[in-house]
């Protein structure tokens, strides 16, 4: 199987653009009907739901973000605003994780797990996988979507699922039910590998023939260093309980947007503008519904607080002509020293280049301090080593350095007048902070005041 939906999935430009604006009016007249908050919002704003004819008006409309949902439910709210179907047509109830505020709520009905689930199979059929494969789901199944969906998206492909929910599974797993894929996040499937090494157990020749990433943004580096460590490829994946559900091919250049199921613009930092393909920009994405679907819960104009840029919109090697974008990476990971961004993916890109990994686990945490005397700024980076007193402190450093001033050229000026300092701390495994903190781990902290 080459394609899970072929006549979609190949869908020239022209069509595809025509589809993708029949699905915008359908879903902001959808949500006139149905939806109390966007009922509220059409009229708050002025917006005649019919003056909505194509994607590019969406433009013309204001954008939400996560903080509307959350005083639009309880218990800002009696109701559930954003729920737009009756409770006898909604099949599950799901939250985000709540690392922001209080957990976003949304409503699926069978119908909203269904696409939910084809935009995976869709992923999973470009990167190789078809009925008899076996893959261990190393994600969540608790109210978030991510596992659920693919394990709703293997049926539709044929291959069986290993339900284990974290990668701390038991090694014999994998040698009794040999699966063929991981699906896991960079980190989680490092340190699986390592336990594996531990018990004597090359991830070479395990039988894992590919691994599926995803969970949270991740450095190129880091996905190289992984795809050596396990000898296989890796393939990325980009999903949230709001719907976005992207997927990378076995061309690996970029994830393939369902555009016929999820509308994805790339806006400027003030949200005012779209910006030109192959610049960076905030993800706002827009549920599309196909003519006469129904959603217990749909979304226009949201800010995910994500960032990527559209890589190209011309047809993909594999024959996918859905647009390609980068890995997005999480704006609320970017902190600014003196008006400069670093994001926690730049930190990461200093600490796995490959000579590094010769004497660094991979795990690592930055923390940024002030002096508000001097007027000079401190970054504390922690670099786990499997023993500190035999890393080459000079490599790993000037590697470092290098990497990250070669993505933030502006930092190297304020490193080199003295205004930000670089601190570098070695630990010994299991040292660093984050391991004794609950959640998914902060690898990078701004703990000025």
């Amino acid at each position: 199987m080459k394609y899970y939906n072929p006549e979609t999935e190949t869908m020239k430009r022209d069509g595809l653009d025509a589809l993708i604006d029949e699905r915008v009016r359908y879903t902001v007249r959808y949500a006139a009907d149905n939806s109390p908050f966007y009922q509220k919002w059409f009229v708050n704003n002025h917006i005649d739901p019919n003056a909505i004819r194509e994607h590019e008006d969406l433009l013309e409309l204001p954008v939400i973000s996560g903080k509307t949902i959350r005083t639009h439910q309880p218990p800002v709210t009696d109701q559930f605003c954003f729920k737009s179907a009756p409770w006898d047509d909604i099949y599950t109830i799901h939250e985000t994780s709540g690392t922001s505020g209080t957990p976003k709520a949304f409503f699926l009905m069978w119908d909203d797990w269904q696409r939910y689930a084809e935009k995976y199979a869709r992923a999973f059929v470009s990167q190789g996988f078809g009925p008899g494969d076996r893959v261990a789901v190393c994600a969540s199944y608790g109210m978030n979507v991510g596992a659920n969906t693919m394990t709703l998206a293997a049926h539709k492909v044929g291959f069986t699922v290993i339900p284990e929910g974290k990668c701390t599974f038991p090694v014999r797993v994998i040698q009794s039910y040999h699966p063929t894929a991981i699906v896991g996040s960079v980190f989680k499937l490092l340190r699986l590998a390592h336990r594996m090494e531990a018990e004597g157990i090359d991830p070479k020749d395990s039988g894992i023939q590919k691994l599926i990433v995803g969970g949270e943004s991740f450095a190129e580096e880091a996905r190289r260093y992984l795809d050596e460590v396990w000898g296989i490829p890796s393939y990325n994946t980009y999903g949230s309980t709001e719907g976005t559900m992207c997927g990378e091919c076995t061309v690996r250049n970029g994830l393939h947007v369902p555009e016929d199921l999820v509308h994805m613009d790339i806006y400027d930092p003030k949200l005012s503008d779209f910006v030109p393909d192959g610049k960076s920009g905030r993800i706002v994405l827009t549920t599309l519904l196909p003519e006469g679907a129904k959603s217990g819960n749909l979304l226009i104009n949201y800010d995910t607080e994500d960032v990527t840029e559209v890589i190209t919109r011309e047809p993909c090697p594999c024959g996918r002509t859905h647009m390609r974008v980068k890995n997005p990476v999480r704006e609320a990971e970017t902190i600014h020293i003196k008006d400069i961004p670093i994001n926690r993916v730049d930190i990461e890109e200093g600490v796995f280049q490959r000579e590094n990994m010769e004497y660094l686990s991979g795990e690592y945490e930055a923390f940024v301090y002030s002096d508000e005397d001097s007027g000079t700024v401190a970054m504390r980076v922690s670099l786990e080593c499997d023993n500190p007193d035999a890393c080459d402190r000079h490599l790993v450093e000037e590697n470092f350095l290098s990497a990250l001033f070669e993505k933030n050229p502006s930092l190297s000026h304020i490193y080199t007048d003295g205004t930000l300092e670089i601190i570098f701390n070695y630990s010994p495994n299991g040292d660093l902070e984050h391991y004794r903190l609950k959640g998914r781990p902060k690898r990078l902290v701004d703990r000025r005041n």
